[in-house]
């Protein structure tokens, strides 16, 4: 056997460095079996066929189970220029019991693979491929130019003859250029991959394959110069960085990521399109059953640009920081002018004008009776002094308490006269004002909303495939679009920016209170601070979340970005509601107790939600249940029992309202409110239970933001149909908001990807940056929603300004 085996050669030997290979690859099979094995075979010899064989040489062959054939090729490798070699092997057989087996042994690498080739895909479904084409993995040389050697063994275990055709080839664009476009196309069974080397200068490309074709379903592979390369379907996904693809894929590619300054570019067609959303027939599964493919060939075209550079990305984050640090500027500049304009416009004080009246009044009350004090009656005595320009009888001056304020509790202890009997008067007069619903002590009312913004402090919430937009997703370190994640510090800047102003307005406040101002103690809107900190912080918060959901978004962790959303919009509606009754607002307690069911619901929906019918029947009816206990909770200003006499008490009403006498609602613009509420709201939870839409948070966050939509036009319809006016500066607030959500929407709605499709599917919709080579579409609606929302913010916080001087018991609720 050793003797033919030697004599083999034929006049163009390999010299004596491929004899050499040849003896150990011998040895190493015999080293593999046991040594009765290795008897056995020399004992009865295996032919082996050696042939010297060229590139671009189709050889047809036949072999048997006693006959192995051995190719040998010789190449030059140099060390400035990489060129790939394809070995392609074709049988006609379909003979899979006994494939032919492929084995080619390079310098440094083994390369190994049968035709037919059987690829596996969904529940094990067999696919048959004839056709087989791989490239070889190139090992590197340090010599400038050295001549390699590799064989291409090729046997089988089928007694029968089995027909081939071998055919190994030069591929002489192996090498990528930089901004050169090269086709090729791909099968299966016929991965194809690239080398790409960085050219000086260049840290970061992006690595851009494209195909008019939908399908057959690929997949785009980065890897670092390794054998072996990883080429299969089954196999591909095993190491670097990949992609599936229908019509578009990139990734962008840094330098630092590889020692050697140069990639593979990897594009391997899948078996099956499930992977892609595309179809997937049905066969019958049956145990090793071969399944035919089809044609699943596919053209496709692969460009390597040069990434953006470090001045792209300082220039993204100073334009960044510039807009939002003009907001800090501008409201600087507002604040001056608004400032200036008080000064000038400004009137002698009540106590100036009445000081010495007033001080007599006071000075004979405080002494005719120690349980009066002035901070109880003087506020008394400057309303009644500026609304009527006399005296105050001393009979109308309300008794102050004499308990201590500091440890009375909202729930101790109620303000109204006859406590619960006097509220179910007051609260159910068909015209109600401000001053009905503003009795409460201010010290009371200011800790009970201060709790919304300590509470909201309390609240808290890897990489397998992320919905990027990869056309414009810039890296930084660890972060995939760094640029995703850095137009989001816009809410944060200006949700601190919000707190400042909303602090300013505070300390004012506080010290027109110590000074004892008459329009601070009995006019316009009860000024509780406490909920505007809570959206400021909740704005920031929501900037936060947003960029932990920006560093690999997709479906499951998308709660992040919404579940701040969902509380800026219940935070926004309890404020509206807070405006006009302050003393019967919902407690901090109860308020997070129902967004955290919200956001619960959230959860129950990623995870349950997907055409789940009873899930979407459950969640509708709550839905339902909750309007209608909130609007009558509304209706009634909360003075109504859920107990057992419900019923009774509801079918007395129906019997009395509508059966005995057709009489009308009591309270005609809450009742009005209240239907179209409900209308809305009912309409929402059918197209829930028809439509069963996949993206369940946006579900949730549109029904949130219907309803505060709905409420502040109510709000500001009444505001006007009660002959209150809106300022300057607040209705500047509203056309410049109601502008900016505008523009917003607009790239809200590009929609540059979708987790509701599949990553592949997501990608056909990437676009590039729209914005300084660093910012697309998505960053944009990140800059403009959160103007957007600092401007809503501003809205509440200024559309009452005009009822600063207005007496609380001339100002309505609605």
């Amino acid at each position: 056997m050793l003797r033919s085996y030697w004599k083999s050669r034929h006049k163009r030997g390999p010299g004596a460095y491929a004899l050499l290979l040849r003896l150990s690859a011998y040895l190493c099979l015999c080293a593999c079996a046991t040594r009765r094995g290795c008897a056995e075979e020399l004992g009865d010899p295996k032919t082996v066929v050696h042939k010297d064989a060229d590139f671009e040489v189709t050889y047809n062959d036949t072999v048997t189970s006693d006959i192995q054939t051995i190719y040998t090729f010789n190449h030059t490798v140099s060390r400035n220029k990489t060129e790939g070699v394809r070995v392609s092997v074709n049988v006609q057989s379909e003979q899979v019991e006994n494939p032919i087996l492929i084995v080619v042994r390079q310098k440094q690498a083994v390369l190994s693979f049968q035709v037919p080739l059987i690829l596996r895909g969904l529940y094990q479904r067999k696919y048959p491929y004839a056709h087989v084409g791989r490239t070889l993995c190139q090992p590197q040389t340090r010599a400038l130019s050295e001549t390699q050697f590799f064989f291409v063994d090729v046997s089988t275990l089928s007694s029968q003859g089995v027909h081939y055709q071998l055919r190994v080839s030069r591929v002489d664009s192996f090498t990528l250029q930089t901004d050169k476009k090269f086709s090729f196309v791909a099968t299966p069974s016929q991965p194809q991959y690239f080398k790409y080397v960085f050219p000086d200068g260049v840290d970061s490309v992006i690595v851009k394959v494209n195909s008019q074709m939908n399908f057959p379903c690929s997949v785009m592979s980065i890897q670092d110069i390794l054998c072996p390369v990883y080429d299969l379907d089954n196999n591909v996904a095993f190491i670097g960085m990949y992609q599936t693809m229908t019509t578009t894929a990139a990734i962008t590619v840094q330098r630092k990521d590889f020692p050697s300054n140069s990639f593979y570019v990897v594009i391997v067609v899948k078996t099956e399109d499930e992977a892609c959303g595309g179809p997937l027939r049905f066969y019958p599964l049956r145990p090793d059953e071969l399944i035919d493919a089809g044609n699943r060939s596919k053209v496709l075209d692969v460009v390597v640009s040069p990434a953006i550079n470090s001045e792209v990305y300082v220039m993204g984050m100073l334009f960044c920081l510039g807009i939002f640090l003009s907001f800090y500027v501008l409201t600087f500049l507002v604040a001056c002018i608004e400032n200036k304009r008080l000064v000038e416009w400004s009137v002698p004080s009540v106590r100036d004008v009445y000081g010495e009246y007033s001080e007599a009044v006071t000075d004979s009350m405080v002494s005719a009776d120690a349980n009066y004090g002035y901070m109880g009656m003087a506020p008394n005595i400057h309303m009644w002094i500026l609304w009527t320009g006399e005296p105050r009888p001393l009979d109308s001056v309300g008794r102050c308490r004499q308990e201590s304020l500091s440890s009375v509790e909202e729930d101790d202890y109620d303000t109204l006269a006859d406590i619960d009997s006097d509220k179910n008067i007051v609260r159910t007069k068909k015209f109600l004002c401000v001053s009905d619903l503003a009795r409460k002590d201010k010290r009371i009312l200011s800790k009970k909303y201060q709790i919304y913004f300590c509470v909201l402090l309390t609240l808290r919430r890897n990489q397998d495939i992320c919905y990027y937009n990869f056309l414009c997703a810039h890296p930084l370190g660890a972060l995939s679009a760094f640029n995703n994640i850095l137009s989001n510090l816009g809410y944060v800047m200006l949700g601190l920016l919000f707190l400042l102003i909303v602090l300013q307005r505070d300390i004012m406040h506080n010290r027109a209170l110590l000074r004892n101002d008459l329009a601070a103690l009995e006019c316009g809107i009860p000024k509780h601070f406490g909920l505007y900190y809570a959206m400021g912080t909740a704005l920031m918060m929501e900037g936060l979340l947003s960029a932990c959901y920006h560093v690999c978004p997709n479906y499951t962790n998308f709660q992040f970005d919404t579940s701040f959303m969902y509380m800026i919009a219940g935070l926004c509606m309890l404020k509206l509601y807070q405006k006009r009754h302050p003393d019967i607002n919902a407690s901090a307690y109860t308020a997070y107790a129902c967004l955290a069911a919200v956001i619960f619901f959230s959860v129950l929906g990623v995870v349950f939600g997907k055409d789940n019918t009873a899930f979407w029947i459950v969640f509708s009816i709550i839905h339902i249940l909750a309007t209608l206990l909130l609007s009558i909770q509304l209706y009634y200003m909360g003075r109504w029992r859920l107990d057992s006499g419900i019923l009774r008490r509801m079918l007395y009403v129906i019997y009395t309202d509508c059966i005995r006498q057709c009489s009308g609602p009591m309270y005609i613009d809450r009742m009005v409110l209240l239907v179209m509420g409900n209308i809305v709201n009912w309409s929402l939870a059918a197209y829930g239970l028809i439509e069963r839409p996949n993206d369940f948070a946006s579900y949730l966050l549109a029904i949130a933001i219907c309803n505060l939509l709905l409420y502040f036009a109510f709000y500001i319809i009444m505001k006007l149909r009660s002959n209150e006016r809106i300022q300057f500066l607040a209705l500047v607030c509203i056309l410049f908001t109601a502008v900016v959500w505008g523009f917003a929407l607009f790239f809200f709605f590009q929609g540059l990807s979708t987790w509701q499709k599949t990553p592949a599917e997501s990608r056909e919709h990437n676009r590039d940056c729209i914005l300084l080579s660093f910012f697309d579409d998505h960053d944009i609606w990140h800059f403009l929603s959160s103007i957007a929302m600092f401007g809503s913010f501003l809205v509440l916080l200024t559309m009452d300004d005009d009822l600063d001087t207005v007496q609380r018991d001339k100002i309505y609720v609605f």
